[in-house]
């Protein structure tokens, strides 16, 4: 290791230029600028304050679709995931796809590719397990809404033996589209020849693949999920790749701030535990969030008691310094980066990029 890297510094290579062993990738689902500013001065006061925003090459992704400038996480997903954008509503297919009428062509994603090369893959997530970001990952469906299809897709893989591991909650919304197809979680698992752990305990010491449905997300630590997915995953000589899916949508405008420092907290401490483990981390947003700091003062609290609070109808929020109105937005989103492949994160860039970001670290482009 020594003499490699010393190799590098003679032919005045960076470091970064290795080739990484594993690949984590964050995504903070709606998780745009502003959401990100506003959350560093709700949990400490300042700006600037988060750990992805003092991560060592920042970037700014482009977020638009095929078809609009505005993307859903189907799209902004799928683009992240696969190098190649698509239409709102499709997950990992391309645009020739109709959402709801005809599929299109499958698009390979990064966790498919690391399957096909032997590496463990995972995927956690504080969203229903088969919403539209977990999916894309390994997916291949013409409407996001399609969580029968997605989850038969999960246990039927095309590459390799499938995703390792999968944490997320959402058990009764995917239990319910697959009776419409006559047919149940516990019926699709056992044909697998998987079982199913519905706890984190309930998880064999020693194992390199899990599948753990959930309720809901209070039934289960997203940062133990993380850990315990990483602790598998690197079981495997080869490497793994790991999406993490933190829910930053600020419809509930303190509680999307919050998920927000958590999943911060979250990246700070997986970082520090991949430093020597030749690990790529990246964080950025499948798209924006309508959420806006319009007044406020430093030293008073970001969202007061005295706030209107939100609108009977539930989609926006009215406070002294906070604006928040419940729709997506389409400016960029952050691409923060550390570890090898990192320093390809600078500038301006589409978010199908970031695949290929991805891809250069394993050495695969």
């Amino acid at each position: 290791m020594l003499r490699s890297a010393l190799l590098l510094l003679v032919l005045g290579l960076p470091l970064s230029a290795q080739h990484a062993k594993n690949v984590i990738l964050f995504l903070g689902d709606a998780g745009g600028v502003a959401t990100l500013h506003a959350a560093s001065i709700l949990g400490h006061g300042a700006p600037q304050k988060l750990y992805i925003q003092g991560m060592p090459h920042i970037g700014l992704s482009d977020t638009s679709t095929a078809s609009q400038w505005n993307s859903d996480s189907a799209a902004g997903m799928t683009a992240i995931v696969s190098g190649h954008k698509t239409h709102n509503g499709v997950v990992s297919q391309g645009p020739d796809a109709v959402r709801g009428k005809s599929d299109g062509t499958p698009l390979k994603t990064i966790l498919e590719y690391a399957e096909e090369r032997g590496l463990a893959t995972g995927v956690v997530t504080n969203m229903t397990a088969t919403d539209a970001t977990p999916a894309a990952t390994f997916a291949h469906v013409n409407d996001r809404k399609d969580f029968s299809r997605i989850f038969q897709q999960l246990l039927d893989p095309g590459f390799g033996d499938g995703v390792d591991v999968l944490i997320g909650p959402g058990r009764s919304r995917i239990e319910a589209a697959l009776a419409v197809d006559n047919t149940s979680v516990a019926a699709l698992m056992k044909r697998a020849g998987r079982p199913l752990y519905e706890s984190l305990d309930a998880i064999p010491n020693g194992g390199s693949r899990a599948i753990a449905l959930f309720e809901g997300r209070e039934e289960f630590s997203l940062e133990q999920a993380v850990a315990r997915a990483i602790a598998m995953l690197s079981m495997n000589p080869k490497g793994f790749f790991l999406m993490v899916e933190g829910d930053m949508h600020t419809s509930d405008v303190d509680g999307g701030l919050r998920r927000v420092l958590e999943l911060d907290e979250i990246i700070r401490t997986t970082a520090e535990g991949q430093r020597n483990n030749k690990t790529l981390i990246l964080f950025t947003a499948d798209h924006s969030f309508d959420l806006r700091i319009r007044g406020g003062k430093r030293g008073e609290p970001l969202l007061s008691a005295e706030d209107e609070g939100l609108s009977q109808d539930g989609k926006a929020y009215r406070g002294k310094a906070v604006r928040m109105d419940g729709d997506h937005t389409a400016e960029e989103v952050v691409v923060a980066a550390e570890g090898p492949g990192a320093d390809r994160v600078r500038g301006y860039m589409l978010n199908t990029e970031v695949f290929h970001i991805m891809m250069q670290a394993y050495g695969w482009e």
